[in-house]
């Protein structure tokens, strides 16, 4: 059997065993002195049927506000990239809470509600913190923290929400770099000599990333990230991604990457497919190249991710409910 089809068998079985239904609620974790409050959502396993939630242009099949099922539960966190919303990969969540998984997503400073900010690239150095912060909130502070297992934490970025991933593990990007681009307060900070304060978050055990920003790294960026890491990329690339950059990480990361590059794929490939509405609002990011099926892909990138995750974030003692 191909490679590929024995991983969608085995990540099938898998949802088939531990089948349950994504519940889904909304989120927010309380501002700090210098941080504003963040929002998003967590989608998790409970047991009750699934209905229609519609959120703007966005639509889900999930069981709002039920209770969470399970304990010693594997927590999977997402981030978007620029524009974007919590809700951007909502297909992968609400996989992998069908499958025992809990995911929680938050928007950053540069989402798509926030459009003054999409050209401040200290959003670039708050992001990794956003992400530390939603895994504080999570094991500590929500309701139901105590069915959580803090062992075993996973990753899933697209775009700047992968180059906020690939911070989180430990890689480290260049500030000499961000002098490319005018007017950037980080630039000055790396010409006086001062290094870019970034936080990485040891707890992340395993890593996805889709079609990551790299501008900000080198070869060396790369030597203290430990963890196992997914990574995609679109075979044509788009929004300042490209292929070949995308391939240097991989490179980079030797034998710690699981590397797979998507056939006639742009970068917003990777963005869950768009219902009519969002299709009519936003056209640059639901629309995709002849050939190419967003749908199908999909069914793929959720069964291949949902595969990896239940790889390395695998407990024998404490296996998913």
């Amino acid at each position: 059997m191909h490679p590929l089809k024995l991983v969608l068998a085995a990540a099938l079985s898998f949802t088939t065993i531990f089948a349950h239904a994504a519940g889904f609620h909304r989120l927010e974790i309380p501002a700090e002195s210098d941080s504003p409050a963040l929002k998003g959502a967590v989608w998790y396993p409970c047991s009750q049927p699934l209905e229609e939630v519609k959120i703007g242009p966005y639509v889900m099949s999930v069981a709002k506000d039920c209770p969470v099922v399970g304990r010693h539960l594997p927590l999977v966190v997402i981030s978007h990239g620029w524009g974007g919303t919590f809700l951007g990969h909502r297909g992968i969540a609400e996989t992998l809470a069908n499958a025992g998984f809990v995911v929680a997503a938050i928007n950053h400073g540069d989402n798509a509600l926030n459009p003054r900010r999409y050209g401040d690239l200290s959003v670039l150095v708050e992001r990794p913190t956003d992400i530390r912060r939603l895994i504080d909130f999570m094991l500590d502070s929500w309701p139901d923290a105590s069915k959580l297992d803090a062992q075993r934490v996973g990753f899933f970025g697209f775009s700047r929400g992968g180059y906020t991933g690939l911070v989180s593990i430990g890689a480290n990007p260049l500030g000499e770099l961000l002098c490319k681009y005018k007017d950037n307060p980080a630039c000055e900070q790396a010409k006086q000599g001062e290094l870019l304060t970034l936080t990485h978050d040891p707890r992340i055990k395993a890593a996805v990333v889709a079609d990551p920003l790299s501008d900000f790294f080198t070869v060396e960026s790369f030597k203290n990230v430990k963890v196992p890491v997914q990574l995609w990329r679109s075979e044509q690339g788009g929004d300042g991604v490209t292929p070949e950059s995308v391939a240097a990480i991989a490179h980079a990361l030797s034998e710690r990457v699981e590397f797979h590059t998507v056939a006639a794929a742009e970068h917003f490939a990777f963005l869950a497919p768009c219902t009519p509405e969002m299709a009519k609002r936003a056209p640059e990011i639901c629309s995709d190249p002849p050939g190419f099926d967003r749908q199908v892909f999909h069914t793929e990138l959720n069964s291949t991710v949902l595969a990896f995750f239940r790889k390395n974030l695998a407990n024998d003692e404490k296996p998913v409910p």
